[in-house]
């Protein structure tokens, strides 16, 4: 008798990406393919030190899942298996939380497994400053133990979520396309329960006797997250009826696809609105369809100083109109102390 449908589901999910990240790697090393089946669990002669895949846990039901199926999966495909808890120490007995948390990946047979203390910060709101502080204990503990990736258990209602933030948040097609399936420098970090929903998630806890801690930051109404979760999702559904999660995660994939391939456009376009100089041209960027357009000027934003983060919608439409609604108006201040102006027909993006 097979496992459970849910455990089935996470473990396949699971053994998908590691297969991925095994590919990625022999492709880099110039190891001829092979299935992972051929290569593990007994590592043939010659061939790199198995790699290690870790796993982020914050104790709830996702990541819980995410890790017994990768302390399944791993050594069957020949993948060392390990875990990282991070404490954001926002909570009293945090401490005791992520002791516990370390103590039940261990019994999962993760090795190694740490939990890390971070300090969060103010910039951006609580849930920004919490999230950079998390990935920077995550980026940190991949470096130290020499990482080939770190699996998060976002899953497709988390990815509901965030497209529903960045429709309200009034975003281009780049925020509607939600979280990636892999991301992070050197494609780090990857989601493999993006297709996945919570309650497969929580039932794959049940069915393996898994205990699971329930943040109560995620029930907590002062988190704007919190609120979509269990108020405006459920509307949603009540108005418009089952599948929204589901249609609001394709969205995410299909805007994901059209946002790539616009950012490809716009990469190959700049090189031919640039002078001899490599000043930006306006004449030639008029030309342009204007989503094309509106991301040479992001980039060209960022690469004079604007940081990302806090470089906005507004901004751009702003710098556009440098281009598209000329009328001799002054420049414009962009974040990071950014200048952007028009001077005879080019246009001057740099610091102050």
């Amino acid at each position: 008798m097979g496992p459970h449908p849910a455990v089935a589901a996470i473990r396949l999910a699971v053994r998908r990406v590691l297969h991925d990240i095994l590919t990625e790697l022999n492709t880099t090393a110039g190891v001829p393919a092979a299935t992972a089946a051929e290569r593990a669990p007994d590592r043939a002669p010659g061939l790199p030190t198995a790699p290690l895949v870790l796993v982020a846990c914050s104790g709830g039901a996702d990541s819980m899942a995410l890790a017994s199926a990768l302390a399944f999966e791993a050594p069957r495909l020949g993948v060392r298996a390990g875990g990282v808890t991070v404490d954001h120490g926002l909570q009293n007995g945090s401490d005791l939380r992520a002791e516990e948390v370390v103590l039940r990946l261990r019994e999962l047979g993760l090795d190694p497994v740490e939990a890390a203390a971070v300090t969060v910060g103010r910039a951006g709101g609580p849930e920004a400053a919490a999230r950079d502080a998390r990935y920077a204990a995550l980026d940190a503990a991949a470096a130290r133990h020499g990482a080939a990736a770190v699996l998060l258990g976002h899953t497709r209602d988390d990815q509901a979520e965030t497209v529903l933030l960045g429709l309200a948040r009034g975003s281009g097609i780049r925020s509607l396309s939600g979280m990636a399936a892999v991301s992070g420098a050197g494609g780090r970090y990857r989601r493999p329960f993006l297709q996945v929903d919570r309650q497969t998630a929580r039932k794959a806890c049940m069915v393996q006797s898994l205990p699971v801690w329930d943040d109560p930051h995620n029930a907590d109404p002062a988190y704007t997250r919190s609120r979509l979760r269990h108020e405006g999702l459920p509307a949603l559904e009540k108005a418009l009826g089952k599948g929204v999660v589901e249609a609001l995660a394709r969205t995410a994939q299909l805007s994901r696809d059209d946002a790539d391939a616009l950012d490809t456009w716009a990469r190959q376009a700049e090189a031919g609105v640039r002078d001899a100089r490599g000043m930006l041209e306006c004449a030639k960027l008029y030309a342009l369809p204007p989503a094309v357009r509106r991301r040479i000027l992001r980039r060209a934003a960022i690469e004079a100083g604007a940081p990302a983060g806090a470089l906005f919608a507004r901004h751009i439409e702003e710098i556009d109109r440098l281009i598209t609604g000329w009328r001799g108006q002054g420049a414009i201040n962009l974040p990071g102390k950014v200048v952007a102006r028009r001077q005879g027909g080019r246009l001057v993006i740099r610091q102050g």
